[in-house]
């Protein structure tokens, strides 16, 4: 694995960008190279050494910028890291062109085992959801807990909203929708996103709304664009057709860590009916409903999901740890090697 990482972002009220990418104040960018990818990483400083690590995984036409809140306000509990999934953000495609939902989890998988931050606590939100979910059922040994956000996981009645991403796995819909909206502008595509992924679009901020249409008219520039977002499209809808030990479900049953579900009761494209299902299909989960979030909740509720996260940190006797860490090297000077590093590197 090489990795080329970009410059600290300096203090500034106005967010500046670095490369291409909007970078948050004391955010931080890396191009990270592996077999096959090129993956673009987001972290931030963790507020003290020795906080367990964290991985943050965006969901379709979404990219690491979407976890830059919540990260923000865990960076107190983790060490948080954000990829841009093969495709988007500022990651370029993959080599093999596979956007399957398999082939998005062995870029994580492959980042996780070359970067040696194993085990951590996985965040997945949408297609993120699905990809953390069959990462978590075939490796454990990566995944410390796992918080998923309206995750993408098979619904036998498809929420309406949810059609037209749908239909862009059909061949040739892409290329057949880029032309029916040419004319559109940056601001009524991003008006229209919100409008579907907000419970309350009036929540985004104007500064919110103006970074999210720079960032628009960047991705229409990229000419594997549209490619990424239909061949991803596919890939979750063919994930959906899985039976057998491949299955979504199935997988969810697999997984073995701590799970917090987070669902947000105006979703238009995960339904909220589909929130006790899960419940009932991770067999180690707690699950928090938002009546009022749409389906980015860690971008509308952040205060409400880093505190659940929080909770199941407590939970999992990870928060208990943590201080009795601190507390050891506190009584030492801060010169003690605790034998809690042991346990963390075996999931805690």
């Amino acid at each position: 694995m090489s990795s080329t990482e970009l410059p600290f972002v300096p203090p500034a009220n106005v967010l500046p960008k670095v490369g291409t990418v909007r970078v948050a104040e004391g955010e931080r960018l890396r191009s990270v190279e592996l077999p096959g990818v090129t993956l673009t990483v987001r972290s931030r400083p963790p507020a003290r050494e020795g906080l367990p690590p964290a991985l943050y995984v965006h969901g379709l036409g979404g990219s690491s910028q979407n976890w830059s809140a919540l990260m923000a306000l865990l960076d107190g509990d983790v060490d948080g890291e954000a990829l841009d999934l093969p495709g988007f953000g500022d990651s370029p495609p993959p080599d093999d062109g596979n956007y399957s939902v398999t082939g998005h989890a062995r870029a994580v998988i492959r980042y996780l085992d070359a970067s040696g931050r194993g085990p951590v606590h996985l965040f997945g939100n949408s297609l993120g959801g699905a990809i953390t979910t069959r990462v978590a059922a075939v490796r454990p040994d990566l995944v410390r807990t796992l918080t998923l956000v309206s995750p993408a996981l098979p619904e036998i009645r498809v929420q309406r909203a949810a059609v037209p991403t749908g239909l862009l796995a059909v061949p040739g819909v892409a290329l057949l929708f880029t032309r029916l909206t040419r004319d559109w502008t940056a601001e009524q595509r991003v008006r229209g996103v919100m409008a579907l992924c907000y419970g309350d679009p009036g929540r985004v901020t104007p500064e919110g709304f103006r970074n999210a249409v720079q960032e628009m008219e960047r991705r229409l520039r990229l000419p594997y664009f549209w490619d990424a977002m239909a061949r991803s499209a596919r890939g979750i809808v063919n994930a959906y057709t899985l039976g057998g030990q491949q299955g979504l479900w199935r997988q969810a049953e697999r997984v073995l860590a701590p799970t917090l579900l987070v669902y947000g009761g105006r979703d238009q494209l995960v339904g909220f009916r589909m929130a006790q299902k899960a419940a009932r299909a991770f067999r180690d989960s707690r699950l928090v409903t938002l009546p009022d979030a749409g389906h980015v909740a860690m971008m509308e509720y952040p205060e409400t999901v880093a505190l659940a996260f929080r909770e199941l940190l407590e939970d999992a006797g990870e928060l208990g740890a943590q201080r009795a860490r601190r507390a050891g090297r506190a009584d030492t000077g801060g010169d003690a090697v605790d034998e809690a590093g042991t346990d963390e590197s075996m999931g805690g």
